[in-house]
């Protein structure tokens, strides 16, 4: 073999062995979430890295301790009702930035970025003082009002629209249709790709949010599942076993919901950067 084919070969292992690593290190909290649902709280703790016999055990356990049905529907609902809202209103508005033309067109959709850089913290105190004068606690509505509007959501589909040709919208406005129409029927269908992937990124959004519902949110039977799977790992002996089935039933939705639609986040995804 010659010096630049072994160059070659060493480069392709070295990339695969990288990716080996990388594959590993992602998947392996996977695979140690599955495992620790079949095993006890000693076992989890010892670092017991093998099935255990523990799973009927856990499931009981936290069907026990926990309105499955309840949580269960509750994260949906803000979820579902969350992200359909934001992606109508988000994609309208990064529609109507990139497409209408005015004086103040640049310096508003700056303004709109700026508020990607207040932290959360800073505006969680007036945010809750606002909530409770609507009389808003305690509701799902409270969890889903503060993101319809998610500046990153509207960046994201400005810079969508950017790809979107220009020759379908002037074409559609000599057949005689209004800006609402060729909005609905020509624009949502031809950017179907990065409305799913979106779609995914908002329901994540909605789904993992914790740290506003945990505040909002007081009674049991308006808490979500992230909620709930905090609890019961900050109580003061936690069941790991039970709280693994806990995290399981949490991450289910949003795997079954990226790996149904992988091709068209990825489709989505470049679309947007055209």
């Amino acid at each position: 073999m010659t010096k630049g084919s072994l160059l070659r070969t060493a480069s392709g292992s070295l990339k695969y062995i990288f990716l080996g690593l990388a594959a590993f290190i992602s998947v392996f909290p996977f695979f140690w979430m599955v495992i620790g649902a079949t095993n006890t709280t000693a076992d989890i703790v010892i670092g017991k890295v093998t099935f255990g016999r523990a799973l009927m055990t856990n499931i009981e356990a936290f069907f026990a301790q926990v309105d499955v049905a309840l949580i269960m529907w509750n994260s949906i609902k803000i979820a579902a009702v969350g992200t359909a809202l934001t992606l109508a209103i988000t994609s309208l508005a990064g529609y109507g930035f990139e497409v209408f033309r005015s004086k103040f067109r640049d310096r508003v959709y700056a303004v709109v970025l700026l508020t990607l850089m207040v932290p959360f913290a800073a505006i969680m105190i007036p945010l809750f003082m606002m909530t409770a004068k609507a009389g808003l606690i305690d509701s799902h509505i409270a969890i889903i009002l503060p993101f319809i509007a998610w500046a990153f959501s509207i960046f994201y589909f400005r810079q969508a629209t950017k790809a979107f040709p220009s020759e379908l919208r002037d074409a559609a406005k000599v057949d005689g249709l209004k800006e609402w129409q060729i909005f609905l029927y020509i624009y949502f269908p031809v950017m179907r790709s990065t409305y799913a992937a979106a779609f995914i990124i908002v329901f994540m959004l909605y789904w993992n949010n914790y740290l506003w519902p945990l505040i909002v949110l007081q009674s049991n039977e308006t808490k979500t599942i992230t909620l709930v799977v905090s609890s019961l790992a900050s109580a003061y002996y936690p069941d790991y076993g039970t709280v693994m089935i806990g995290t399981i039933l949490a991450t289910l939705p949003t795997l079954i919901i990226f790996f149904a639609m992988q091709r068209q986040f990825v489709q989505g995804m470049l679309g947007s950067v055209k």
